[in-house]
C-alpha cells in the first residue's frame, strides 16, 4: 500500500467535525510531507488526485496547500507542480564556519557542480577590502556551484588578496581553508558577514534552478587571518528555500 493510501486510511476527512475541512486537509498534508517518501524535496500528488482522494473541492485543498507554501514547507513551481521544501541549511552568527564545515556538521556531503578559476580585475568591494590601489592588478577568482547530491543550492564567487601566493593550480575540490593552512600556513580567523535578499536574475535563476525573480539570499563574507590580514572576499547566492541564518543575541540593560 502506498504512502498516500496509508495516510488516507488513517486520516479521514470528517464533514461532521467542527474543524474546518481546509484545516483537516492541512493536517493530512503535514503528515504526508513528513513521511520518508516526501520529506526530501519530492513532488506531492497533483491537486486533482489529492482532492479526489480526500473527497474535497480543489479550492479547499488549495487553501491548505497555500498555508504550507506560506510557511515554507511546500514549494509551488508553475508547470512542474508542488514539492516538499528540502530541509533548510542553518548557519549561526555566534561561531562562523566555512561552508564545508557547516555541511559536515549537518552530515551533508558537499558536491561541486561547477568550478571556474581565472585571474580578473577585482570587484570594487574586493579592491576596497584588500586596499588595492593599482587599477591594473588582477587577482585570483574562483566561481563554484555547490550543494548536496543532485541538488545545487548555492553559487559562490571568491576573490583573494594578491599578497597570498595562490596561483590557481591548487585542487579547489579540497576545502579552501585547509589549502590555505596546509600549503601556505595561512589560518583564517575572522569573518564579517552581510546578509540580504534579492530577486534572482536570469543567470542566477539558471544556476540555482529557480524562476527568474524568485527570492534568493545573498551572503557576503570578508575573511581575515589570525593577524587581521584580509584573505578572501566571498559572496554566495543561496536558494531561499534551502538556507536559514540564525542569530542569537543577548540584551544589556541601558545604564
Amino acid at each position: 500500500m502506498s504512502v498516500l493510501k496509508n495516510l488516507l486510511s488513517s486520516i479521514m476527512i470528517d464533514r461532521n467535525s467542527k474543524t474546518p475541512l481546509h484545516r483537516q486537509a492541512e493536517q493530512f498534508l503535514r503528515e504526508l510531507i513528513a513521511s520518508d517518501k516526501y520529506k526530501n524535496g519530492t513532488l506531492i500528488p497533483n491537486e486533482v488526485e489529492l482532492s479526489e482522494q480526500l473527497n474535497i473541492s480543489r479550492n479547499t485543498l488549495r487553501q491548505a496547500i497555500n498555508k504550507l507554501v506560506n510557511e515554507g514547507l511546500l514549494i509551488r513551481k508553475r508547470g512542474i507542480g508542488t514539492r516538499v521544501a528540502i530541509n533548510n541549511i542553518y548557519s549561526e552568527a555566534n561561531n562562523w564556519l566555512s561552508f564545508s564545515q557547516e555541511m559536515k556538521i549537518l552530515g551533508i556531503k558537499v558536491e561541486n557542480f561547477e568550478l571556474h578559476i581565472c585571474k580578473h580585475k577585482p570587484t570594487t568591494e574586493a579592491a576596497s577590502f584588500f586596499s588595492l590601489e593599482d587599477e591594473k592588478v588582477k587577482i585570483l577568482k574562483i566561481e563554484r556551484l555547490r550543494g548536496k547530491e543532485d541538488f545545487p543550492f548555492v553559487y559562490f564567487i571568491s576573490e583573494f588578496n594578491p599578497a597570498i601566493p595562490l596561483d590557481g593550480s591548487e585542487n579547489f575540490n579540497e576545502r579552501l581553508y585547509d589549502i590555505l593552512k596546509n600549503e601556505y600556513d595561512i589560518t583564517v580567523k575572522n569573518s564579517r558577514e552581510e546578509i540580504s535578499a534579492i530577486p534572482a536574475n536570469d543567470f542566477l535563476a539558471s544556476k540555482l534552478d529557480v524562476d527568474t525573480g524568485a527570492p534568493i539570499l545573498v551572503r557576503k563574507r570578508f575573511v581575515s587571518d589570525v593577524n587581521g590580514t584580509p584573505v578572501e572576499y566571498n559572496i554566495g547566492w543561496y536558494r531561499a528555500d534551502s538556507f536559514t541564518y540564525k542569530i542569537e543575541c543577548g540584551r544589556n540593560e541601558l545604564i
